[in-house]
C-alpha cells in the first residue's frame, strides 16, 4: 500500500511538471510555436481585427494588427500560396445585408495590407456574414467579437 501511494505521488509530480513545463508567450500562448506556422502567426501578428457597428472602416488598434500582420507576411509569407481574408457580421440584419458587408470589411483589410506592400495576386477575400459567428449570442459582447475579419494562410 504505500509502495503505491509512493508510485502515485511520483507521476503526479511528473504531470505536474510536464503540465507547467512551457513557458508562456504573449495573450498567452506557448513559447512551442514555430515560427512560420499559422499558429505563429496568430502569436505575433493576430489574425483578426474587429470592427464597429455597421461599419467598414479600420480602426486604429484593426490598423496596428494588419501593420504586424504585413511584417509577418513579408518575413514568413512566401511559405504560402494566398491569403485569405474572411469578412464577417453580426446577427442583425438581413443575410444580404450582412454579405455585402462582410464584403466590405475583407476588402477593408485586402486595400490596407496591399497599401503595406503585401502583393495582390496573394489576397483573397471571401465573406460569411453572420453565417459563422464567432461567439454564439444576442448581446453586445457576443456581436463585437463577430463583427470581425479574418485572415487565413494558406
Amino acid at each position: 500500500m504505500r509502495l503505491n501511494i509512493r508510485i502515485l505521488g511520483a507521476v503526479a509530480a511528473l504531470l505536474l511538471a510536464a503540465a507547467c513545463s512551457s513557458t508562456p508567450g504573449p495573450e498567452g500562448a506557448t513559447a512551442s510555436v514555430a515560427p512560420g506556422t499559422p499558429g505563429h502567426f496568430q502569436q505575433v501578428a493576430g489574425d483578426r481585427v474587429y470592427f464597429e457597428t455597421d461599419q467598414s472602416d479600420l480602426r486604429p488598434d484593426a490598423r496596428a494588427t494588419l501593420d504586424k500582420q504585413a511584417a509577418w507576411l513579408k518575413q514568413y509569407g512566401d511559405r504560402y500560396q494566398q491569403y485569405v481574408i474572411e469578412g464577417h457580421a453580426d446577427e442583425r440584419g438581413t443575410r444580404e445585408y450582412n454579405l455585402a458587408l462582410g464584403e466590405r470589411r475583407a476588402n477593408s483589410v485586402r486595400t490596407y495590407l496591399v497599401t503595406q506592400g503585401i502583393a495582390t495576386g496573394k489576397l483573397r477575400t471571401i465573406s460569411y456574414g453572420k453565417e459563422r459567428p464567432e461567439v454564439v449570442g444576442s448581446d453586445e459582447g457576443a456581436w463585437s467579437r463577430n463583427r470581425r475579419a479574418v485572415t487565413v494562410l494558406q
